[in-house]
């Protein structure tokens, strides 16, 4: 018999989304490893599954349970891997046992199921064509500081998680880094009764937020626009600043292309009428 890792998706409120791959493997596997015994139990329950075998695997036991997990993978044995709601391994547990996995060649496979940034994106009337996810941002200190100016210069439209009771802090600073203008939709609640959908601007999200601060947020972030093409007459203006630094023509022709994305033939041509 061939053991194998699952990875399973699990409803991220609604339990008709349950998909019947995932009650199967959920039925037949061996043991489960979850985050939360509790939470994956009453799942089981809710969803008439006889009990198994459960291990937690959170932020805390993750590193210390892979090898024993993997060890039980190697004997025969299915592991179904789940988190406490959507996909295991998106900004949850389960990353560092599919690493491990992979690294001695086990066979790993994965029941899809409901996740909250790709349901938020397309309710969110944004662009998903290109998109990137940020998951939640660091708490404080120059990361977030560092990580709110990559978001506010992404050209891609940015999906963030949120906890209600930080979402109007973190939305507070993301209108200053991006401006109040730019388009947000803020998801919560996703699929479960209460489910809600805010779409506008940041000035105007930061309105809506504080009388909605319950349950889970989705962030989803428009895209930066494009910076606007130097004009020749800013890039004359921008050579002649760098050549009162005392740089050579070709440096400053160097460092104007560089800093302005613009052609660097474009700026030496430039440089020549300058010149004469």
């Amino acid at each position: 018999m061939t053991g194998k890792l699952v990875l399973v998706g699990t409803p991220i409120g609604n339990l008709g989304d349950m998909s019947p791959r995932a009650v199967e493997v959920l039925t037949s596997c061996d043991v489960i490893a979850c985050e939360d015994t509790r939470r994956t139990g009453r799942l089981l329950q809710l969803m008439n599954i006889a009990k198994r075998p459960l291990v937690t695997v959170n932020d805390h036991t993750e590193y210390d349970q892979r090898d024993p997990l993997l060890d039980r993978v190697a004997g025969g044995e299915v592991v179904a891997l789940v988190s406490d709601a959507g996909m295991p391994g998106i900004s949850d547990p389960g990353e560092r046992l599919v690493a491990a996995a992979a690294e001695r060649g086990l066979p790993i496979e994965v029941v899809p199921g409901p996740t909250a940034m790709s349901s938020a994106l397309v309710l969110s009337g944004l662009s998903g064509e290109r998109f990137c996810f940020e998951g939640f941002l660091p708490r404080k200190g120059k990361d977030r500081s560092a990580r709110l100016a990559v978001v506010a210069e992404e050209l891609r439209t940015t999906v963030l998680y949120e906890a209600p009771h930080r979402v109007v802090r973190t939305l507070t600073d993301l209108q200053a880094a991006c401006g109040g203008g730019r388009r947000v939709a803020l998801a919560r609640e996703l699929t479960k009764m209460h489910e809600e959908v805010f779409r506008g601007s940041l000035d105007e999200a930061l309105v809506w937020a504080p009388e909605h601060e319950i349950g889970e947020f989705v962030i989803v972030l428009d895209g930066a626009e494009p910076a606007a093409d130097a004009t020749d007459e800013q890039l004359v203006e921008a050579l002649r600043a760098e050549l009162e630094t005392g740089r050579s023509g070709r440096d400053a022709v160097d460092a104007v292309s560089a800093s302005t994305g613009a052609a660097r033939r474009r700026v030496y041509q430039l440089m020549l009428a300058l010149s004469e």
